[in-house]
């Protein structure tokens, strides 16, 4: 992770991490999806402006590597997403580091996020690699619930 620098996502970045997030390799959505799930640039700075979420960014302007943003009521990571040519340089583990340190400030019951649990897709193994684990559990997407186990804690599952 030397070397990368994560910012805070500002309202200015909003339209850029709509465009990435419709190239991610295996979990690409479209603007028009995000739409028809109430979440637009709008929304997302709104969300950002009340303080209910938090983002950051790797990158600058146009040019965003990576992103993730977090909901601090729900211990939520909502969003996780990096370029495909950008994969592979810590920027991921980054970005998700500083989700969850904000996400812990909130002292919630479990931080946790909703993931694929096919064991072919990337994040699987990246997610289970850094302590996450799943709860058996789906999120209103179909997703995996993950919930990071915390050192020293022993898991339920």
């Amino acid at each position: 992770m030397a070397g990368i620098q994560v910012r805070r996502l500002r309202e200015d970045d909003t339209e850029p991490v709509f465009d990435l997030r419709a190239t991610t390799r295996e979990n690409a959505v479209s603007r028009e999806r995000l739409a028809e799930l109430g979440v637009t640039p709008a929304s997302v700075a709104e969300a950002l402006a009340r303080g209910e979420t938090r983002g950051w960014v790797v990158g600058s302007g146009s040019r965003i590597a990576g992103f993730c943003i977090a909901h601090a009521a729900r211990g939520e990571v909502l969003v996780l997403a990096v370029r495909p040519d950008f994969e592979g340089l810590g920027i991921g583990r980054a970005l998700l580091s500083h989700a969850v340190e904000w996400l812990r400030t909130f002292a919630p019951a479990r931080i946790w996020l909703g993931a694929s649990d096919d064991p072919r897709t990337r994040s699987h193994g990246f997610y289970r690699s850094l302590g996450w684990r799943p709860t058996g559990e789906r999120d209103g997407h179909g997703d995996e619930v993950l919930v990071l186990q915390e050192p020293g804690t022993r898991s339920r599952s």
